[in-house]
């Protein structure tokens, strides 16, 4: 049961996610159903087929998803093969369970659907305090991702009897402790062994292939020598800096600005001030809050005897421990900068030196002194109109912005096959670059590292007319449209180009081949004449405790007979070479503590209730007579 959860790690993964984390809700089919105007099938459920589009957008989507919870991941993780195919394979999912949800006529009612909304926190922040939902955020937050309230209720809905379909399979699985136990204890034992290694970078050393043997390798396996598909670009970039730079400003707007901003152009009054704190913890009891208080009025009695010795009452009584060493100081401050009744009593006094009342706050009572103010400064216009005059044209630009990107988008959808118009009529700079691929460019975030413009550009209709993209929004208020000025497909690069790649691959795979061969060799003559093994020290092993050893050697020697110990393995790495294992015995695990226990029992029943379910959507699979028709990429192959 656990080496199958072991080797298929990704599997189980993904079918957990699935399962725990149903996808539907603010995610769900409908979105997928908007797009199934065109392609050709790719994959069929229940008769109904998937097209090329559905699969394109479903993984867009995903992609997006993901980006958003976590921006700083590196899209290029979802620009393989591999990845757009777990995506079909999660569209199929999906519409499995539909479909099962369809079949078995599973019905949620209003009051589920409600309870459910109810306890969903995205929806709960978005409660006033008086408990009413606040339906404007609410739709501008479905909008952001193509949903209108009716049609995300219906994705949750459609996710509840989802769980209905999937639950009582991976909700019900039980496991004895017994059985738990004996499976535990097989995968979590030892054995030990001592392992003889091959490696194949000992060999190269005595591989030298000719130029025919590199030739003959460099054509029989070109798709490991691709180049990618580039293209040469120019693209516009709409957003308030760009707008900005074309605004102008009359001086009559710059000087009416100024008269009503005057105040606020002069800055803020700042005040000096001295504190002394004696602390009332959170929750304290009412008698300790009062002891406090008693304490402060004594010290505040004392520093209005004799002003003057208001830094040393503070360096000794004080209990903030952020400004008692400094006698109270808290060097200058605006308002804002303080909790509320502080900022209010310092503000409140009149003249420097003057001592406040006690001031009770969330801290605890404090006794303040003004020892300075600092009055704004009114700057003339003169000083001031380089700063106003940017002020006010980024302004305008953010104002213009809208209405810009209308124009922007209109423009290079209706004359798609140039930039100028666009850029001439909204006064925008047409850009250029070169050796642009699907992958988007390391660096900092804009449109030549952004996956849907990169999307956008590789566009069939793109390549093949040169036209515009449709204005793609790479960020907040900041829009793009490309197109492809040179093109060119992928394709194998000049043998003389890849020699020396070609050369490593091949001294690579025949220095594996020998040793091998070598180990092959003292495997047979060893089994032949156990008392001539040369073996290393023997040492314990197991999955947990894997020392250096590759998984290859760790498997093999857990699957020893343990019946016909010791016993001589000869174990296949690949690339790295070969080794011998010899596995002398099988070390009894060490029972685990009461604790431990409990979770690797609990781990192993959630395992038993993946691998369950796994088979119950395979049931699935052929009830509703699954077809895919996209070919599955194969494992290890080159990108």
């Amino acid at each position: 049961m656990f080496d199958f959860v072991r080797k298929h790690t990704r599997i189980m993964q993904l079918l957990l996610f699935i399962l725990i984390v149903p996808s539907f809700v603010l995610f769900g089919l409908e979105g997928y159903s908007r797009y199934r105007e065109g392609g050709e099938a790719v994959a069929k459920v229940a008769g109904q087929e998937i097209t090329q589009a559905e699969w394109d957008n479903a993984h867009r989507m995903q992609v997006d998803r993901l980006r958003e919870q976590m921006p700083t991941l590196d899209a290029r993780m979802f620009d393989t093969p591999e990845a757009k195919y777990g995506t079909l394979e999660s569209l199929v999912r999906e519409r499995v369970f539909a479909a099962a949800v369809a079949d078995a006529n599973l019905v949620v009612p209003d009051q589920r659907v409600a309870r459910e909304l109810q306890n969903n926190e995205l929806i709960r922040a978005l409660r006033g305090p008086d408990g009413k939902l606040d339906m404007d955020r609410y739709r501008q937050l479905l909008s952001a991702r193509g949903m209108t309230p009716e049609s995300y209720e219906n994705n949750v809905r459609n996710d509840l009897a989802l769980r209905q379909v999937v639950g009582g399979v991976s909700q019900s699985a039980f496991t004895p402790p017994a059985q738990a136990g004996v499976a535990l204890d097989s995968y979590f034992e030892q054995r030990e062994v001592q392992v003889a290694r091959f490696p194949a970078a000992d060999f190269k050393a005595r591989v030298e292939p000719s130029d025919a043997d590199l030739q003959a390798f460099y054509k029989g396996n070109p798709q490991l020598f691709q180049a990618p598909e580039q293209a040469n670009i120019e693209y516009v970039v709409l957003d308030p800096s760009t707008l900005q730079a074309g605004a102008a400003v009359n001086e009559a707007d710059l000087r009416t600005y100024y008269e009503q901003n005057a105040a606020r152009l002069a800055g803020q009054e700042e005040r000096r001030a001295s504190h002394i704190l004696v602390a009332v913890p959170k929750g304290a009891p009412d008698a300790d809050k009062q002891k406090a208080r008693a304490k402060a009025e004594e010290l505040l009695a004392q520093v209005r005897k004799n002003p003057d010795s208001f830094a040393d009452v503070a360096k000794a009584n004080s209990q903030d421990p952020g400004s008692a060493a400094q006698g109270g100081d808290l060097d200058f401050f605006a308002r804002g900068a303080m909790t509320k009744p502080f900022e209010d009593a310092a503000f409140a006094l009149k003249s420097k030196g003057e001592i406040s009342g006690l001031v009770e706050t969330e801290f605890g009572f404090h006794i303040l002194r003004l020892t300075d103010i600092k009055a704004p400064v009114q700057r003339s216009f003169e000083q001031v109109r380089g700063e106003l005059e940017a002020q006010l044209k980024r302004e305008q630009a953010q104002k213009k912005y809208a209405e810009a990107a209308e124009t922007f988008s209109n423009t290079v959808y209706e004359q798609a096959d140039s930039l100028k118009p666009v850029a001439d009529k909204l006064k925008l700079e047409v850009r250029t670059a070169q050796g642009i691929t699907r992958t988007p460019r390391p660096g900092p975030p804009g449109p030549l590292s952004n996956p849907k413009f990169l999307q956008a550009l590789f566009a069939p209709d793109a390549i093949e007319r040169k036209r515009n993209t449709e204005a793609v929004e790479f960020g907040p208020s900041q829009m793009v449209s490309g197109r492809i000025t040179q093109y060119t497909p992928a394709r194998t690069r000049p043998f003389e180009e890849v020699k020396d790649q070609v050369r490593e691959r091949v001294v690579a795979a025949r220095a594996a081949e020998l040793a091998k061969k070598e180990g092959e060799a003292k495997l047979a003559a060893w089994q032949a004449a156990p008392a001539t093994a040369e073996m290393p020290a023997a040492a314990p092993l197991s999955r947990q405790d894997a020392g250096k050893q590759p998984p290859q050697v760790i498997e093999a020697a857990l699957r020893a007979d343990p019946a016909k110990l010791p016993a001589l393995v000869g174990v296949d790495l690949g690339a790295e070479g070969y080794a011998v294992v010899k596995v002398n015995r099988v070390v009894a695990r060490t029972a685990p503590a009461p604790q431990q226990a409990q979770q690797e029992r609990e781990q192993y029943t959630r395992a038993w209730a993946a691998a369950e379910s796994a088979a119950y959507y395979a049931m699935l699979k052929e009830r509703f007579k699954v077809q895919i028709k996209a070919a599955k990429p194969k494992e290890g192959a080159a990108q």
